[in-house]
């Protein structure tokens, strides 16, 4: 059985990280009350049950049903109910912008303003995202990268470590990621952001990966640092990480730490582990 509870901050992507599940062949429930957590596992966890991928998608809008949510799923543990929770993050800056587009109010700004309200949701949320098995960050992601990740996730067939691995490129002069648990600075490396006709490109280009790397510095770092990610990530399995966030940061965030996080992404789902790619900054001048 393969149960899992949807949740994360509202406008992040909920809905249609629902709709990529049920089209993998789950069942769907969203906004079951947390009350009704436990009764509705029991009916699943059944021996004659023909049910074995469920979703339910739980947030905010259960205003004071959610309270009730840590109590549901220690009881999950109690009986001995395997879950788990896939959390959606994403920036305020980001989420203001999608509530604007869609001229919606956010659940918990009916008497206050939507940053108001994403901050105050923020809070409430940051004890669930501690316990999720998996955190994606929808920040700079289409809904076709969404429902991308979510089937490479969860996919059958697919890898069944309960590690999380998110590969994060951003720029050291729009702020240094919070939860980055391994944090790289590639500043040193070769700059094509000094070359013409390579500025206006990003490390998502062949002619800039070949320019950051067309150095024995580029080599000799890049093999150290495969090394000691090679190295450090079965560790963090053996003590029962369920999401580990490796951030490499440039000044800018377009060339030389996307080019290096592209790398380590395509060395980690080459060796079979759940990874995530995410480029908070190259789309920022």
């Amino acid at each position: 059985m393969k149960f899992v509870i949807i949740t994360g901050l509202s406008g992040s992507g909920k809905s249609e990280a629902m709709k990529s599940l049920e089209d993998i062949g789950f069942y769907c429930v969203d906004n079951l009350p947390p009350t009704l957590i436990v009764k509705f596992a029991e009916l699943c966890y059944q021996p004659n049950s023909s049910i074995d991928k469920v979703a339910l998608g739980v947030d905010i809008r259960g205003r004071k049903f959610f309270e009730k949510l840590y109590e549901s799923l220690n009881q999950l543990e109690e009986l001995m109910y395997d879950y788990e929770i896939l959390y959606l993050d994403c920036s305020d800056e980001v989420l203001l912008k999608r509530y604007k587009m869609t001229r919606r109010n956010h659940p918990l700004s009916k008497d206050i303003q939507i940053p108001d309200g994403i901050k105050k949701e923020r809070s409430i949320m940051e004890p669930l995202k501690s316990k999720s098995s998996c955190i994606i960050d929808t920040t700079n992601m289409k809904p076709k990268n969404l429902k991308e990740e979510i089937e490479k996730i969860y996919s059958d067939g697919k890898v069944n470590s309960k590690l999380t691995i998110s590969v994060v490129s951003f720029g050291f002069k729009h702020g240094i990621p919070s939860d980055c648990d391994l944090m790289f600075d590639v500043r040193f490396l070769p700059n094509p952001y000094y070359i013409e006709e390579l500025r206006p490109k990003t490390g998502d280009d062949k002619e800039v990966r070949d320019y950051v790397m067309n150095s024995k510095i580029s080599e000799e770092f890049y093999q150290k640092l495969n090394d000691m990610i090679s190295f450090l990530v079965p560790q963090y399995e053996k003590e029962g990480k369920h999401h580990l966030v490796i951030g490499v940061g440039c000044t800018g965030g377009r060339h030389r730490s996307v080019t290096i996080s592209n790398l380590i992404y395509d060395s980690l789902l080459e060796k079979g582990y759940r990874v995530i790619k995410n480029h908070r900054d190259f789309l920022l001048r």
